[in-house]
């Protein structure tokens, strides 16, 4: 299949699709067919020729994951949390792959002041609930996608993946005797919810498609073959999850497309009460649901987007939930993305996004109903800010995460009644780390249409500012998410030599509001890909770096992204990194065999019935739109067990991309054959993955030897 001077090339059996009476061909559709020993002897000889053309880059990789392994405090823990007569904490161990999950008695019930614990020495009272190091022995991979404790502090649930595709075993462990109990329930989804006694868990399964589809309800000490069904949602286009709203009064089931959106409720007391809908779905129409008290009663919040692009939040009686009995809090807002309400027993607590920036606003309820809102202000040009590990319906604070590119991780504890923020952790930087020695800036760029594109940049202080300084560029662009400012240890690794880094907002995503996800979806999708090569001749315009120092990043669906400029502006990068590329994305939406396509027609369109949907694809798809140009250097990463975004589909395109393009032996192609989506599993494994792509892209912009 190769020889040792040249790139494996792959063997091509035409195949013809037909849709609208437009006739493709497909040369590697049969790599798809992953159990077949010729696919993975392809892919094989991809990853001994990725290696052979990178080994120059060994001694770079190892350099930077020592920089990163260095500057991490390896032996540390989480700020505690309380709940109930707990304080809850992970830690993690030098020399161990994976955390540890712990808790110790609250001494005082009137002390609500996280413990000040050592991580390097024996916690006094500690109870080790669960290791990951010992459930991952033996394993290439693991990953935790439940951990539950029962309100009474008795039981816990937990679930484990050892395989990287997703599919979870859930176990139940009596934490006063240390034993698992013979509840086993397979081939599980994310989550599960104890119900308010402990007495039923609550839990999801996925179809053949890989959507999850069914809620059930599990007696703790039945067979699992007695759990019953409590919701199945028919339609391919909608996922199921549960939960549980902060005050435990409800059992809250979600249930949602990409644009509409259905809640149902159950008395959590009553685990087998049949769940009844707080408002029928409507084509369109999204909410969200959370329980408080007003005067004694009983209320909903109800977060939603009727007549409202950037949603509004109104409060209804529990029990009378029509939109004629709906009381507006905060209306709709054209500046002001309001995207999440947290409920506890007398403040909500808002997030919202203004000026593409995340924001947090606390509503106090008292007697007789709701104060007006006041936001929690802070200082820096550009961060991030949410809620987190506040379990409580009854706490004296607001526990918050705040970061930004300069400033690492950080947990506050904010004081309604005073305003004051008190810090409970910062992440810990070792080596000396100043965040004065950088510094981050906003940039805006014009769009083909007009439109303002936000960047935000990161630079170390002294970084030449006259086009020489080399720039990683990283980019998304699809399903509302929004790339916020966020600190990275391994980041350090780039500024410290000298590359910048920087953020390109395009439309798709959704840091300037809703209407900033509609332009970048369905047939507007395009505004992302221009959007994105807009930032970059704008970084160049401005004078941060120049286009041949210049290397895009992108992952999943900013994988598509990588494709899509790699095909339209390959003139304008000097490299681009890509991880889990959607980039057969044609092929993968017309089919709805295939794991989520169904649910993915309201984000790209649905190509098998509309032409206009597929011809427009067609236009944009990466592997479809390789054509015998100069392609800059790639690196397509990815794994044989992702769900969802199929190995195929950068494989395919790194076949096309070798067989019609100049340049192939650039074209790099890294499957990870015992991962899934996230990649590799293990902090040891993902920083030296993060080295390794890190240093390609070092090597690219012409700083490898740095």
């Amino acid at each position: 299949m190769t020889t040792e001077q040249s790139p494996p090339v792959a063997r091509r059996i035409p195949q013809e699709r037909t849709h609208h009476g437009d006739t493709v061909v497909d040369e590697y559709e049969w790599l798809r067919a992953k159990d077949d020993p010729e696919t993975i002897a392809y892919l094989e000889a991809e990853n001994s020729y990725t290696e052979r053309q990178t080994e120059h880059l060994a001694g770079l990789r190892e350099s930077i994951f020592t920089e990163i392994k260095d500057r991490t405090q390896e032996t540390d823990l989480s700020v505690p949390t309380r709940r109930g007569s707990w304080w809850y904490y992970t830690r993690t161990v030098e020399g161990r792959q994976y955390g540890l999950h712990c808790r110790r008695r609250v001494d005082d019930p009137d002390d609500w002041t996280p413990p000040e614990l050592d991580a390097h020495e024996d916690v006094d009272g500690e109870q080790v609930l669960l290791d990951g190091n010992a459930e991952a022995e033996g394993h290439d991979f693991f990953a935790l996608g439940a951990f539950s404790v029962s309100r009474d502090g008795n039981l816990l649930a937990y679930a484990t993946d050892t395989t990287g595709d997703e599919r979870f075993t859930i176990r139940v462990k009596d934490l006063r005797t240390g034993e698992l109990l013979a509840d086993t329930i397979p081939n599980a989804h994310y989550g599960a919810t104890w119900s308010l006694q402990g007495t039923h868990l609550f839990y999801t399964t996925v179809d053949d498609a890989w959507r999850p589809d069914k809620v059930w309800r599990h007696r703790i000490g039945a067979p699992t073959d007695d759990d019953v069904v409590v919701l199945h949602e028919p339609d391919d286009r909608y996922w199921v999850g549960v939960g549980s709203t902060r005050s435990e009064r409800y059992l809250v089931i979600a249930l949602g497309s990409k644009v509409t959106s259905e809640y149902h409720v159950i008395d959590a007391a009553e685990p087998e009460q049949e769940p009844r809908v707080v408002l029928p779905r409507r084509e369109g129409v999204e909410y969200s649901v959370d329980h408080v008290v007003v005067d004694g009663s009983d209320r909903f919040l109800i977060l939603h987007n009727d007549g409202a692009e950037n949603f509004e939040l109104v409060e209804t009686p529990a029990d009378a939930t029509d939109p004629s009995n709906w009381r507006t809090l905060l209306p709709h807002d054209p500046a002001v993305r309001l995207e999440s309400s947290d409920a506890f027993a007398d403040r909500i607590v808002v997030g919202y996004r203004r000026d593409a920036l995340t924001r947090l606003g606390v509503i106090e309820i008292g007697a007789g109903g709701y104060a007006p809102i006041h936001e929690i202000e802070f200082d820096e040009t550009l961060f991030a800010c949410d809620t987190a590990g506040n379990p409580e319906w009854t706490q004296p604070f607001v526990r918050i995460v705040y970061t930004s590119f300069v400033t690492p991780m950080t947990v506050y504890d904010y004081a309604p009644d005073s305003g004051s923020l008190v810090v409970r952790k910062r992440q810990p930087v070792l080596g000396g780390y100043d965040p004065a020695d950088y510094e981050q800036h906003r940039a805006w760029a014009i769009a083909d249409d007009g439109e303002r594109i936000p960047i935000s940049v990161v630079v170390r202080k002294g970084t030449p500012h006259d086009g020489s300084a080399p720039f990683l560029l990283y980019g998304y662009g699809a399903y509302e998410a929004s790339s916020d400012p966020g600190f990275s240890i391994a980041r350090l690794s780039l500024l410290d030599r000298g590359m910048g880094y920087a953020v390109a907002h395009v439309r798709g995503g959704g840091e300037m509001g809703r209407h900033w996800y509609e332009n970048g979806r369905l047939l507007t999708k395009r505004n992302t890909f221009t959007d994105f090569v807009a930032a970059a001749r704008q970084l160049v315009a401005d004078g941060w770096t120049s286009h041949d120092r210049l290397v895009a990043e992108g992952a999943s669906a900013g994988g598509l992204l990588m494709g899509a400029v790699a095909n339209i502006a390959p003139e304008a990068f000097a490299g681009v990194l890509t991880e889990v590329p959607f980039v057969d994305a044609l092929t993968s939406i017309l089919d709805p065999s295939l794991p989520l396509t169904v649910i993915e027609w309201d984000e790209w369109g649905n190509p098998l019935r509309d032409s206009d949907v597929y011809a427009y694809m067609k236009a944009y798809s990466p592997y479809e739109n390789v054509t015998a140009q100069a392609y800059p250097p790639i690196l397509a990463t990815t794994s044989l067990h992702d769900t969802r975004v199929l190995y195929v589909e950068p494989a395919k395109w790194v076949a096309r991309l070798r067989a019609v393009t100049d340049g192939a032996a650039d074209v790099l192609l890294k499957t990870e054959m015992s991962a899934g989506h996230g990649g590799v599993s293990g902090r040891y494994e993902s920083w030296r993955e993060r080295a390794y792509e890190l240093a390609w892209a070092l090597d690219k912009a012409g700083l490898a030897s740095s």
